[in-house]
């Protein structure tokens, strides 16, 4: 039952929903959250989520964040997702371990890692154009930055700097190849953080497996793991899907001689966003290769930095989980690098 104990999480449900006992596993995907799939005897029901206090500090405004959101997220060809109210008429439960939301399970779906078919690519495209076409007219001012400067490049940075003064020398000599990756590839991408773009509302972390598919048709259903949704650049959403979808590599994939850039999914993605009706801007689609290149090195940014912060962020399950993260991510974002001009012909031929 991983941390929490089966009568614990039963009492727990009863504050949802009460006079019912289910079956509880855990699904051990994601850093961040605990995260559990709830059963009754006809089948699943109910994800539980336990959101982690130490990531956001903030959980009432981010469970208004996602309420909002799902307000619009509701659409023929995207599948609707329901918060459970608590009985006290919340989105959420909060104890003495902290604030629990239960939401609907949506039957017949699953989610992948990687992929190398591109159906699954241009299905991931297709969503998450669906979800920025659906939240277009949001209204900005009603959301809180829960995690302020989440994809800030130049604040990371600054992190990043002051966790070099604080750390180990040995921390220090053994991230030496991606302290000099940082030094070479930030001047490249600090003026993507000056651009002048339309702000909206983005779902800021849209790795593939934060994506729900059917398993009978392949078809994209939904997003989900929507703690993030708040305001952010469109290049956001697109280097995040990119990071994940082109490369077919798990995450976690220490050979870096399996870390790839497949063209065929890259064009796959844009064609999926291209089914929608035309949304971005053209300054915002200018914006996507640098976009591809930009997410994995933010992300790979604050992976090392949690590193030399002797991992308080990220869960990891060995010391140098962190800093092999960093190196994986710097490899693909080297590869996005050797692709940009590709990338800007596909973008043309699809979007522009």
């Amino acid at each position: 039952m991983g941390r929490y104990s089966d009568n614990y999480l039963n009492h727990l449900l009863e504050c949802f929903i009460p006079d019912k006992t289910f079956r509880i596993s855990p699904i051990d995907i994601g850093f961040i959250n605990d995260t559990y799939l709830v059963e009754s005897p006809t089948g699943p029901e109910y994800v539980l989520q336990r959101i982690n206090p130490a990531v956001f500090s903030n959980a009432e405004a981010l469970m208004a964040n996602i309420s909002l959101a799902l307000q619009k997220l509701d659409n023929r060809d995207y599948q609707k997702i329901t918060l459970v109210q608590s009985c006290d008429n919340k989105p959420y439960f909060k104890d003495g371990k902290g604030y629990w939301r239960l939401m609907t399970y949506i039957p017949d779906s699953i989610t992948y890692s990687t992929t190398d078919k591109e159906q699954i690519a241009f299905e991931a495209g297709r969503i998450i154009g669906r979800f920025h076409h659906l939240l277009a007219n949001a209204p900005l001012k009603e959301y809180v930055d829960t995690i302020p400067d989440f994809h800030n490049l130049p604040k990371r940075i600054h992190q990043f700097e002051d966790a070099i003064t604080t750390t180990s020398a040995n921390k220090l000599k053994s991230a030496q190849k991606a302290l000099g990756f940082i030094e070479s590839t930030y001047p490249l991408l600090e003026p993507l953080t000056r651009e002048v773009l339309p702000m909206r509302i983005c779902h800021n972390d849209t790795k593939l497996n934060n994506i729900l598919f059917s398993k009978s048709t392949q078809t994209a259903l939904c997003l989900i793991d929507l703690d993030t949704i708040m305001k952010g650049y469109f290049y956001y959403d697109f280097g995040d899907a990119a990071r994940t979808i082109v490369n077919t590599a798990q995450e976690d994939e220490k050979n870096l001689e399996k870390i790839t850039f497949e063209p065929h999914l890259f064009k796959a993605l844009v064609a999926g966003i291209a089914t929608n009706d035309p949304f971005l801007s053209q300054e915002e689609i200018k914006t996507l290769p640098l976009g591809t290149v930009f997410m994995p090195f933010i992300h790979g940014v604050r992976a090392l930095t949690d590193y030399l912060n002797h991992n308080k962020y990220y869960k990891v399950s060995y010391e140098n989980q962190n800093l092999d993260r960093c190196l994986i991510l710097f490899d693909f974002t080297e590869k996005a690098l050797d692709h940009l001009h590709f990338m800007q012909e596909c973008i043309n031929n699809k979007l522009a």
